[in-house]
């Protein structure tokens, strides 16, 4: 009966010991994942600043282009004041040169 505990016990052990290899593999493979999920959260969040940043610099083109476009009008309008008022003198001067 002495000889029957002996592989027992040795077959208990390595029973054990593979069940203690199989949860290091299971901790291994779960802080892979944490690893690989963590570093994920890390590109989102640096994807998310850049774009951030992207839709600022695009705001501040946006914003520049508005008030150059802006600026352009009100030049244009003023250029056809400035016309419409020397079209107006020189109809007066034709009139002015006909009535003598």
């Amino acid at each position: 009966m002495k000889y029957f505990i002996i592989p027992i016990a040795m077959a208990a052990y390595l029973l054990l010991s593979g069940c203690d290899k199989q949860k290091a593999a299971i901790d291994t493979q779960r802080d892979a994942t944490k690893t690989a999920i963590d570093d994920q959260k890390k590109a989102v969040d640096t994807a998310a600043a850049d774009a951030k940043k992207q839709a600022e610099i695009d705001a501040t083109i946006d914003k520049a282009k508005i008030e150059a476009n802006k600026v352009a009008a009100q030049a244009q309008l003023d250029a056809d004041k400035k016309k419409a008022d020397a079209q107006a003198e020189l109809e007066k001067a034709k009139l002015d040169a006909e009535k003598k």
